[in-house]
């Protein structure tokens, strides 16, 4: 019981209290509990996913008997080694990938008591947010009826407060005279969960988010499932309240609950995008699929902005889930087909994207974010915004605004960079990150310009890079197919020193007791005796007189 205490004492990021201190950086889900020693924590360098590599960790996915944490079921991962599992499977919170977050785990062969479940179903209970969806819909029709001098918003625990709540809130900073305009723009309100992992609330500009908007509208959809996108959400709840004639209707899915203190339980729906779980159960997805099947399954599309460090395999899935409802209108010849999307992630998780989706395609457009020191539009080079928009849909009608440099290139029959220049021999526009490419006819592809072939590693890098030799063997053995961590040899030469450790741990332990043993004995001896020479000298003595 203890131990689970330790294990689940944490405080889950669904409270709505403001964090102490910005989280800058994050683990992988491995490294919640003892997994952790296995290597060390954190994402490979580009993919999201330790599957792709040859040893670490590989998702399993979400199976039916998951246990649950804060933020829904668990997912299920093992350990692999040269693409074969290896160790023990574990389950693992789904979307917190840092243990200060949510250090939930538990093997798939552990035999959990009675008692520690009941445990883990009150932690749960307890660290879901203080309010229902229904209850903040409820207070929110009771704030908008104060005037403007009553209306308050606390900075600490990111909440409405009603005029009872204020003494509660005394020693906190609040604003004051919450306007209407405020209450239609909530993410400007709020303060942004930096969490790259977790939730990621770099929030779409100004210009990024003006552009889906009318890219949507061009293309002639009505309803839009922003999933992770709360200002593109805000953005269209905004115009359609004050514009009669926007007939572009949005329902967002996003894992911060402190949106439903400003949308009703038509607009928003509590939502784990790596997971799929619906946090109001079966009420919020029949939301959600009354939603995907209006007008017969037409002119909708789903606009997601996942963190970018979440596992790619496990978003993919939750939104092939998303589209499988979407398949549920009953319209004949949807079985095969997938519903309208835009993908808004980083441009080097290509290959990832098209592993679950190979009918994607990426667009040229540099998405830039207002909370985002890097990703910012009007850098050039290396600086630039890596992000873009993966989409379905056919290329060609995707338009580009000219007036950003973007052009119409006639070969690939979509819209490109200004620098993204045609490769006659690849016979496509080649650049990725705005930069024109060059051609390498060894490596017979195009890379970036500050790369060059190297003959040692058979490819090209950047020109003071350190070589990697293939050949190269193993360290300990020297023999070629795997690594120093896990050679054969090693694995004998760490039993070896384990069971030495262990012989050396037992026998000072032994002679440590012994030690102690004499050491009483010899201090307690004397002790006697000088008792007992009291005793006789205080008997003695009135006898002598």
């Amino acid at each position: 019981m203890a131990k689970l205490h330790a294990v689940e004492a944490q405080a889950s990021h669904l409270s709505l209290r403001r964090p102490r201190h910005r989280i800058t950086s994050h683990l992988s889900p491995w490294a919640v509990g003892p997994p952790r020693r296995w290597g060390a924590p954190g994402l490979p360098r580009r993919g999201g996913d330790m599957a792709a590599a040859g040893g670490g960790l590989a998702l399993l996915g979400l199976v039916p008997s998951a246990p649950s944490c804060p933020h829904g079921p668990a997912l299920l991962f093992v350990k692999t080694s040269q693409g074969k599992e290896e160790g023990r499977r574990f389950y693992s919170c789904s979307a917190c990938r840092d243990r200060k977050d949510c250090n939930f785990f538990q093997w798939e062969d552990e035999k959990v008591s009675e008692t520690r479940l009941a445990a883990r179903e009150e932690y749960n209970r307890s660290h879901q947010p203080p309010f229902t969806h229904r209850q903040n819909v409820e207070r929110y029709k009771n704030f908008v009826l104060l005037p403007l001098p009553k209306r308050r918003f606390c900075q600490e625990c990111q909440q409405l407060l009603l005029p009872a709540e204020w003494e509660k809130h005394w020693d906190h900073q609040f604003l004051c005279d919450i306007s209407n305009a405020q209450l239609r723009s909530p993410s400007q309100l709020l303060y942004p969960l930096e969490n790259k992992k977790t939730n990621a609330q770099y929030l779409f500009a100004d210009r990024s988010c003006q552009f889906l908007l009318d890219l949507i509208i061009d293309l002639g959809f009505r309803r839009v499932l922003s999933v992770g996108t709360p200002r593109l959400h805000e953005m269209i709840q905004s115009k359609a309240s004050q514009e009669g004639d926007l007939r572009v209707r949005s329902l967002l899915l996003d894992i911060d609950f402190r949106y439903s203190q400003f949308y009703t339980e038509d607009e928003f729906c509590h939502y784990n995008m790596f997971n799929h779980y619906f946090f109001g159960g079966e009420a919020a997805r029949e939301t959600c699929r009354k939603f995907l099947c209006q007008e017969n399954g037409e002119r909708v599309i789903m606009v997601t902005d996942p963190p970018f460090g979440g596992l790619v395999e496990a978003l993919a899935s939750s939104f092939k889930k998303l589209m499988a409802m979407w398949r549920e209108t009953g319209r004949e010849g949807n079985t095969s087909q997938e519903m309208p999307m835009f993908w808004i992630f980083p441009y080097y998780f290509e290959s990832r994207i098209l592993e679950f989706f190979p009918s994607f395609s990426m667009m040229d457009y540099q998405v830039d974010y207002d909370n985002h020191a890097l990703y910012k539009h009007g850098k050039t080079g290396r600086r630039q915004s890596p992000v873009r928009i993966f989409t379905n849909l056919t290329p060609s009608v995707i338009v580009l605004p000219v007036e950003e440099g973007y052009r119409f290139c006639a070969l690939c029959q979509r819209y490109v960079s200004s620098g993204n220049q045609h490769c006659e021999i690849c016979d496509s526009c080649t650049s990725k990150d705005g930069r024109r490419w060059k051609h390498c006819v060894l490596c017979k592809k195009c890379v970036k310009p500050s790369w060059f072939h190297c003959n040692n590693c058979n490819c090209c890098a950047l020109e003071n890079h350190t070589c990697e030799k293939t050949d190269a063997g193993c360290f300990v053995c020297g023999n070629a197919g795997h690594k120093r961590s896990t050679c054969p040899s090693l694995s004998h030469t760490r039993t070896a020193c384990q069971a030495d450790k262990k012989q050396r741990q037992k026998t000072p332990k032994r002679l440590k007791m012994g030690i102690s043993k004499r050491s009483a004995m010899k201090h307690a001896i004397p002790f006697r005796k000088k008792v007992k020479k009291k005793k006789k000298k205080d008997v003695t003595l009135p006898a002598d007189t």
